[in-house]
């Protein structure tokens, strides 16, 4: 019978293209959603410059529709979900003592989904525009009659990189149930890895339905369906409740990770354990049931009736409770605690009373009556800016600030990300508050350009200007990390913050192999038990030996070429001319991965053994 063997030696290139360590993949997570929100952001910095003046020839009505769908759309599926994953990545095994996920080659093929996905999504700038019915791609606006060939990018674009993601969440749950270490009971499981464990179950239950939603919508669009067709017997309305049953927890899919991140930050700088920990543990469960209680929030206007109207107001304003329970325990917390202000503890406390802010938008929004007044207006662009923008961005760069010296081996510059807080922070609030006074006064969402003389001009201007100032803030945290990398103070202690969980304990930068002993957890923050009650150092569950690794693989990358070929192919029977049969492309795409996973299945991989003088050297 094989056996493992030693590790083979590669290129960096290779060893790239192939790895599936969980570390290098939670920083290529990071490099590709870093891309794909300066992507974004850019988008909508060119609609605010429209949108700063009346009247204004910036850009096209049509390049308008473009960029908001696109905006919308590459935020929430391909900046904010990689860049929380990346931080899953790189931490939840570390923080519950494991050496890498469950699955390592699912995990890098989960990672090469998604980034196919990606891109089969961006080059619909290459044929003819991007996508253009809004990012929520409601039927009629959808279909055939009104959308190119750029809603066949978004509807296999998110296909592909749908299942990706949902591979990548299927792998997280089986590594928290099965990978703990010794004494890491469900109930001493940090925070962070707590909201992880949920927003996994939440998207193992929230994107099948969108596959579900997007593959009857390519039915429609590609071969003649008929199931949002009113004419031949189908329904408009069934497209939005099949959106919203996955787009509503999607929210709390974000929202979830980023209280963890918050939860993780918190303690840290405020010197002092969190403050209810079971408590936050069961709002976070209450709030992910009520996540899918809600959908039809969405929907107040469509004509759904006063009874179920009704029903998912009151629905709605429940959330609010859990959310509270959060919100105050961060605060105690705080109270008290020996707070330092670095630049990671400026953006977990901002978050708080900005992520306040968005809620309470979001009471007054679920009342139906109110909503009738407030829907498709600025004032709900408001809201759910102050919800991704103002809960999940704001805690995604207090996570970058606390966890970069363990991925990186060196801390970014503090000076300039104060400078970079400031701007970025007050840009916001000048972007988006004003934004709620724009709805209040009728400004409708969506539209390219608004008349003189009505009120809008001056909102319209600030609103703009603290675009500029978020965008300037993001440049600045660029030269922050390239600064960094050359001049930062570099970290080789495993505890720059003297921080209270697990990943902490281990070296800096953390070996391939994360922990040379499993540890023995006897408390919860395991880390700051041991410098209290113990030696300052981990337990350790078992003696040095050998340590068993999983070989890298290019097949992840293979398949993933392969499915975008065959979802490139499908997309090529809507084009004119195009100069290759599109059934060739996709049966060809279809080849590929299927043969690679055919190669997957018959290859006998036994991974390789770290042997014990190796990791004594290291513990040495």
């Amino acid at each position: 019978m094989a056996t493992a063997t030693q590790k083979k030696e590669k290129s960096v290139l290779w060893d790239w293209l192939t790895t599936v360590d969980h570390k290098k993949l939670g920083i290529m997570y990071l490099i590709a959603g870093a891309l794909f929100f300066v992507k974004a952001g850019i988008m909508a910095l060119f609609m605010r410059i429209q949108l700063m003046y009346p009247q204004m020839n910036f850009i096209s009505g049509q390049t308008f529709n473009e960029f908001i769908t696109m905006h919308g759309t590459i935020m929430l599926f391909l900046a904010a979900t990689p860049l929380l994953f990346a931080f899953m990545n790189f931490v939840i095994p570390l923080q519950i003592g494991a050496r890498d996920v469950a699955f390592p080659f699912v995990n890098a093929l989960g990672f090469w989904i998604f980034f196919s996905g990606g891109l089969l999504l961006s080059l619909s700038w290459f044929f003819g525009g991007a996508p253009d019915a809004g990012w929520t791609a409601y039927v009629p606006l959808s279909s055939r009659d009104y959308a190119g060939l750029g809603l066949d990018f978004y509807v296999l674009g998110l296909q592909v990189s749908g299942i990706g993601t949902l591979i990548s969440a299927i792998n997280f749950l089986v590594t928290i149930v099965n990978m703990r270490a010794p004494g890491m009971t469900m109930m001493r499981l940090p925070l962070f890895v707590w909201t992880s464990f949920i927003t996994s179950t939440l998207i193992l239950f929230a994107f099948t339905p969108l596959a579900a939603g997007l593959a009857l919508l390519m039915l429609d669009r590609l071969f003649d369906g008929q199931f949002f067709i009113p004419e031949m017997g189908g329904n408009v309305i069934l497209w939005q409740h099949i959106f919203w049953i996955f787009g509503h927890p999607e929210v709390y899919i974000l929202v979830l990770p980023a209280f963890g991140i918050i939860s993780e930050v918190i303690p840290a700088f405020s010197r002092k354990r969190l403050f209810g920990y079971t408590a936050m543990v069961f709002a976070t469960m209450i709030i992910a049931f009520l996540g899918f209680m809600v959908w039809a929030h969405h929907m107040f206007t469509v004509g759904l009736g006063p009874v179920a109207n009704s029903i998912f107001a009151i629905a709605t304003m429940t959330i609010a409770v859990p959310t509270g329970i959060k919100i105050f325990n961060w605060l105690f917390t705080m109270w008290g605690g020996k707070i330092t202000f670095n630049t990671a503890m400026l953006f977990a406390s901002s978050f708080v009373p900005t992520f306040v802010l968005g809620g309470v938008t979001g009471v007054m929004l679920a009342m139906a009556p109110v909503d009738h007044l407030y829907h498709d207006t600025y004032f709900v662009v408001a809201h759910f800016h102050y919800i991704i923008v103002g809960g999940i961005v704001l805690s995604l760069f207090a996570g970058l600030f606390y966890w970069y010296p363990k991925m990186f081996g060196h801390k970014l510059n503090e000076t300039l990300g104060k400078i970079f807080f400031w701007l970025f922070y007050i840009g916001f609030h000048l972007t988006f508050f004003v934004q709620h006074l724009l709805g209040l006064m009728g400004m409708p969402r969506r539209v390219y350009t608004y008349l003189d003389g009505q009120g809008l001009n001056e909102f319209n201007f600030v609103s703009t200007l603290g675009t500029f100032l978020m965008a300037a803030g993001v440049i600045i945290l660029v030269i922050n990390v390239i600064y960094s990398a050359y001049k930062g103070e570099r970290v080789t202690v495993a505890d720059p913050w003297d921080a209270r969980t697990l990943e902490w304990a281990t070296p800096t930068p953390v070996p391939e192999y994360n922990f040379a002993q499993t540890p023995q957890v006897r408390s919860l923050d395991p880390w700051f038990y041991e410098k209290v009650h113990g030696d300052g150092k981990m337990k350790p569950a078992e003696p040095i030996q050998p340590i068993h690794m999983p070989n890298g693989s290019i097949l992840p990358l293979l398949i993933s070429v392969g499915l975008f070929f065959a979802a490139f192919g499908l997309i090529m029977l809507e084009m004119e001319n195009p100069i290759i049969n599109p059934w060739i492309v996709c049966i060809g795409g279809f080849i590929i991965t299927f043969g690679s996973m055919l190669a997957r299945s018959v290859k006998e991989d036994h991974g390789y053994y770290i042997p014990v003088e190796d990791i004594k050297k290291e513990v040495d």
